[in-house]
Formats: C-alpha cells, structure tokens, sequence
C-alpha cells in the first residue's frame, strides 16, 4: 500500500520521532541516575523476553538478592545488605532496562506501519533502518557493559560505560536531527555553508564522552573544588601513567572533563553570541539564545556537582543538561546551515 508522501506525512513522522527523542532522553537521564545510585550490577543476568516481568512474591526477592550476593559487588562492596535496601538499587535498573524494551517498541511498530502505509520518503528509509540497527546494538551493549562488573571487579568498566553512553547521546542526536528537518522542510541547504560549523557538534560530544569516563572512575569526587583542582588549577601527577591517564586516572580525567568544559562553552558562547548580534535570520537568533541559555545553565551545573561533592540530584541535572545542550547545538547548527528557500 502506497501513497504519496506530503508535507502532512513528514509531520508525522517528525512528530513520532521527537517522542521516541523525549524518551530517549528519559532513558538517558534514567541511566544516569542508575550509575550514581550504582546499581546497574543489581540484576545479574540478561533476559529481553522473560526479564520483562518483575518479582511479585517475597521468594522472587529471595531469589534474585541470593543471585546478586554470588557476584563481586556484593562481596566487595554492599556485604551485608538488607532485602529491602536490595529492592532500591534493583528498581533502578529494571526500570532503566524496561524503558529500553519500550523505546524499542515505541520505534519498530510505528516504522512497520509506516512503512506499509508508503508515509516514509524513500531518502528517510536508510536512516530509519540505521537507527533500528543502532537500538539493537544498544542494547547488547548495555549487557556487555554489565558483564564487565561480574566478573572480578565490583564496578563496569569505564570503557564500555562510555560506549553504552556514546551510542545513546549519538542515537538521540540522530533522531533529533532528523526530526529538525522534517520539521523544516521550507529550508535549504546553503551552499556557502562552512562545514566546520559542524565539527561544533562533534566538540560536544566529545565533551559529553568524557564525562561519561568522569562517570565511569567516579573522578567527579576526586576534586570537590573550583576554579582550582585542590591546591593549584593544573593538578600534579598528570598523565602519570602515560596516555592511558586519560582514561584511567581519576585526576587526569578530571582534568581533561573540564578543560573540554572550558573549550566548549567559549566556542558555544562566542558562536551564539555572534549569531545574536550579527544575524539577521529570526530563526538563528532564536537557536542563539537557546544555545546561550542552555551552556550558560550547563556551566553552572557542572561547577555545582563538583562543590555538592556529587550530589544526586544535582549530577543527575548535570547530565541531563548535557543533553539538552547537545539537542540546542543540533538546532543551531542546522538553522546556520540552511536558510528559507522563500
């Protein structure tokens, strides 16, 4: 069954994709909160079909907090739990897992319907069919992730942290991006449009892949003070290790998380500033005061976690924030890429 594809239809489909973005974004924040509650180690094993039900009788909680002792994070780290103070470091985890099942739900029936009812222009279907791949990966993935704290070590590895966390910000700015330009179809590519522009969006991932090893070393609560790191503002016994410093030693990836910080907000600021004031595209000067808005908001976040000494909330506002800065970026960028065909 097909049809021709309208501007109506593209709306449509635009309108799915940003929620399946608002979900994913509640999927990031959810995992987020996983990791500083640590208990992404509290369901010991890995079942997409069968894991869907949680335990509804005592004997359920009997038996899943007896899998859990089996494994180092209890031995090494949570010896002597109580049940009950096992049961909140597991809903944590289902929840965070459960939400994945249903974003991958939300995403396969809707492109199945689609597809069959011909409202998916032909040049949309690759991306679709790669974002569908990417959520597959994602979620063996975050099971790989897993495996590496069952082993011989209380914690997941910070490698595998940051891959699980890369390919979920890189599917949400996916789909965002996407669904900016099905929502702007009356847009045009500029042809003079500089293509460094978009490295800009390369800086913020970068940054957001580093806190993702700030996260996974628990290196945010190696420094509780700003603008200097303990005594001075470039800590001693940098790299000390060499080049795996950057992803192994708490100091260094402290480090380096805020030194991408200060690099990205003073190319965000100045680009947004410019746009602001030298634009005469309404559109632009909105996408700038977003970006404003949001990396100004982010700043203050990110300095806050530090001085809160990590608190909950508030680190959990802090990589929150990165998302929605990445997500003013995105606009951004495309808003300076294009221009109205009028």
């Amino acid at each position: 069954m097909t049809t021709a594809v309208n501007d109506y239809d593209d709306k449509l489909i635009g309108g799915w994709l940003a929620v399946c973005a608002i979900t994913i974004f509640g999927m990031i924040l959810l995992g987020g909160v996983t990791r500083l509650t640590e208990s992404g180690l509290s369901m010991v094993d890995w079942r997409p079909i069968m894991g869907v039900m949680p335990p509804l009788s005592t004997a359920d909680w009997v038996y899943l907090f007896d899998q859990y002792k089996l494994y180092p994070e209890y031995q090494l780290v949570n010896q002597g739990m109580t049940l009950a103070e096992f049961k909140q470091i597991f809903w944590f985890e289902y929840l965070h897992r459960m939400l994945g099942r249903l974003i991958g739900v939300m995403f396969f029936i809707p492109l199945m319907v689609f597809l069959w009812m011909g409202k998916v222009r032909a040049s949309l279907k690759p991306h679709l069919f790669a974002l569908l791949l990417l959520g597959g990966c994602q979620g063996l993935m975050g099971w790989y992730m897993v495996q590496s704290g069952l082993v011989d070590r209380p914690d997941v590895s910070q490698y595998r942290l940051t891959a699980h966390l890369g390919l979920a910000i890189a599917i949400y700015g996916y789909i965002v991006w996407l669904t900016i330009g099905l929502f702007s179809r009356e847009r045009q590519r500029k042809e003079a449009a500089a293509r460094s522009v978009f490295s800009i969006i390369g800086l913020v991932y970068l940054m957001i892949l580093s806190g993702g090893f700030v996260a996974g070393t628990n290196a945010g609560l190696s420094f509780p003070t700003w603008p200097l790191m303990g005594d001075s503002f470039i800590p001693p016994a940098l790299y000390r290790n060499g080049v795996t410093s950057a992803f192994e030693q708490v100091t260094t990836i402290h480090f380096n998380h805020r030194m991408l910080a200060y690099l990205t907000g003073a190319v965000l600021i100045t680009a947004a500033v410019r746009g602001l004031l030298q634009s005469t595209d309404r559109r632009l000067k909105l996408a700038s005061a977003l970006m404003l808005t949001a990396v100004c908001f982010q700043i203050v976040l990110g300095i806050s976690t530090v001085l809160s000494h990590v608190d909950l909330t508030i680190a959990a506002g802090h990589q929150s924030g990165a998302v929605v800065l990445l997500t003013t970026v995105l606009f951004w960028v495309h808003v300076f890429s294009t221009q109205s065909a009028d």
